[in-house]
């Protein structure tokens, strides 16, 4: 029984590059981030894995990571499930601007709350917390089964809906998980148990 579950941030996008705030806006990866997905497909293969099914969101960052990684691993026919359940937060009216231009609109503090406290949204977007109140039901729901029964499971994502699950995986607390940084490229295997808490976990970094 495997038991296995893969989380992965996609690569650096051009936005990620430009510093500008993302969201649910569809910005390509960069030359690095290609790069970037391609070395996770091959630590995760220098690892043994091989895959089940996939999961990703309705985004095209993290579908062509997931799509990297699966050439790598010579899986290039995964069963592949995409929903926007998994898509990055949701950054509202800051979508699209510079970080540096949105504190010269609103202020360092403000900005500052807005990115890492975790359940106040930007003008028109998402709080952590709103967003993991859409990722863990489509976790227990849609992905979870799937580990429980004993599978390989990939789940290529973002930062924030990756945050939310992590969260929800490691039982940390809001101030907590806001303070973690998750590197763009970089696997996280969790293996779990029966009971779906987790029996171990392992950050392939290069």
């Amino acid at each position: 029984m495997s038991r296995t579950l893969v989380l992965v941030r996609h690569g650096q996008s051009d936005w990620n590059l430009k510093n500008l705030f993302t969201g649910w806006r569809d910005p390509d990866l960069t030359e690095l981030g290609v790069e970037e997905a391609k070395a996770a497909g091959q630590r995760l293969k220098a690892a043994g894995l091989q895959f089940d099914i996939a999961f990703t969101s309705a985004l095209s960052r993290a579908q062509r990571t997931l799509k990297l990684i699966q050439g790598e691993l010579g899986q290039e026919g995964l069963e592949t499930i995409r929903d926007q359940a998994l898509n990055e937060r949701d950054y509202g009216d800051l979508s699209g601007l510079n970080k540096d231009d949105a504190r010269a609109k609103w202020g360092e503090d403000q900005v500052h709350v807005w990115r890492r406290s975790y359940d106040v949204p930007p003008p028109g977007g998402e709080s952590l917390k709103d967003t993991g109140a859409r990722v863990w039901p489509y976790y227990i729901h849609r992905i979870q089964p799937h580990v429980l029964s004993g599978g390989t499971v990939i789940v290529a994502a973002h930062g924030n809906s990756l945050r939310a699950l992590i969260m929800a995986l490691d039982g940390l607390t809001g101030e907590e998980i806001v303070a973690q940084e998750l590197a763009t490229g970089v696997p996280i295997v969790y293996k779990l148990n029966a009971d779906s808490t987790v029996a171990s976990k392992e950050v392939l970094a290069g």
